[in-house]
């Protein structure tokens, strides 16, 4: 027997809406509306604490035909507002699935509504840009919810990196993914020669960490409000500026941090921690119109002319013309928009890329940054020696 639909709604800030049916949490939540164009994936969209604040649409048209599983999440939780699909699988085939995605919806109280026309949807998004919106499977006046889609909180200005990082600082393990302990050995590069490296955590995703850790890492993340001080304390050799949600220039706390420890350690920022060490090496940022948010982003390196297919998911970007060129290089830039997907600081060690290089659309396209990181790490080290 089919299980009967029950109807849902989204509106946006602009009046629009799109009808819909329930198939995961009910009620009514608020967020940024956007789109992400990857076909697979959406269990590690579903928990990517970067998405905090937003609820995603998903451009390809069958969502769910894998199923859910214990392996794919990148972080201990879904942090979406709400989930868009056109048609949510009714057949889950896989032999790592644990269930389906409306069970997974259900379980972790995230709204999802299906039947929705998300080509029109995303052409709208592309044409007027992401705004706020609203979804219910309770409520279906629209005028209120109009409204309340206005009255919601938006992104810009706000700080969603402190709702999402670590309440306390702990110690990367792949056997438990996260290891509740504050061991840290001081001397341990002389004893096992791993490479130790401090990440601080605006919203980090385990692949992150499980590619640092793949490569000869011990990794210690911190809360996003660590005071530089406390991460010299620890003796890193690195630090990892993590990715995150919303607007990099509300994360003040962060950007002091980061001018502090610029120059006392090599420094490697992904996505936020991209945009959060280009204003602390006196850059701005901006909101993109609709962001860059899927698997298929193209990214030059201007160094070696060569084009990656990249991973992306966010909102804001660096103005290239706001940074210093005497002092920091622009690395990377996008195809579609040019704008700025990495950079480097010409006499200091400290780079980072806007996109997310382990989530791997490349596959393995964009390893060597990782690799790049240990090199500078090395060669940092091979320097305070000499100086020694």
């Amino acid at each position: 027997m089919l299980k009967e639909k029950k109807p849902a709604i989204i509106a946006l800030e602009d009046g629009t809406c799109f009808e819909g049916f329930s198939f995961g949490a009910t009620g009514e939540k608020t967020g940024e509306i956007v789109f992400n164009t990857s076909l697979t994936g959406y269990q590690e969209i579903l928990t990517d604490p970067s998405y905090k604040g937003q609820i995603v649409t998903m451009t390809y048209p069958l969502i769910g035909n894998y199923g859910t599983n214990l392996q794919d999440f990148e972080s201990e939780k879904p942090w979406v507002e709400g989930f868009i699909v056109r048609e949510n699988s009714k057949v889950v085939s896989n032999w790592r699935s644990k269930g389906s995605l409306e069970e997974f919806l259900v379980k972790h109280g995230i709204i999802g509504i299906e039947g929705v026309d998300t080509r029109a949807l995303t052409m709208h998004i592309r044409t007027s840009g992401a705004m706020k919106g609203i979804i219910s499977t309770l409520e279906f006046d629209k005028e209120k919810l109009v409204k309340k889609a206005k009255s919601s909180r938006g992104l810009v200005g706000v700080d969603l990196v402190k709702e999402v990082t670590c309440k306390r600082a702990y110690i990367w393990s792949k056997s438990k993914e996260k290891e509740d302990s504050s061991e840290w050995n001081l001397t341990l590069n002389k004893r096992d020669k791993k490479i130790k490296i401090v990440a601080m955590d605006f919203g980090i995703k385990y692949n992150i960490l499980r590619r640092l850790e793949a490569i000869g890492c011990q990794i210690k993340v911190v809360p996003a409000n660590t005071k530089a001080h406390d991460i010299i304390k620890l003796r890193p050799d690195g630090i990892l500026l993590s990715n995150g949600p919303g607007d990099p220039q509300a994360v003040t706390y962060a950007i002091e941090t980061v001018k502090q420890l610029i120059g006392k350690k090599p420094i490697f920022g992904i996505c936020l921690g991209h945009q959060i060490l280009g204003l602390a090496l006196g850059g701005r940022t901006f909101k993109l119109k609709f962001g860059h948010r899927g698997g298929n982003q193209p990214v030059k390196d201007l160094k070696t002319g060569k084009v990656f297919i990249t991973s992306q998911n966010h909102g804001f970007a660096i103005y290239a013309d706001s940074l210093d060129l005497d002092e920091v290089e622009i690395t990377h830039i996008n195809l579609n928009d040019n704008t700025v997907e990495g950079i480097c600081h010409r006499k200091i060690p400290a780079f980072s890329v806007q996109y997310h290089p382990e989530a791997s659309p490349g596959p393995h396209d964009s390893d060597y940054l990782f690799f790049n990181f240990i090199k500078m790490i090395e060669k940092s080290k091979e320097c305070q020696e000499e100086m020694i």
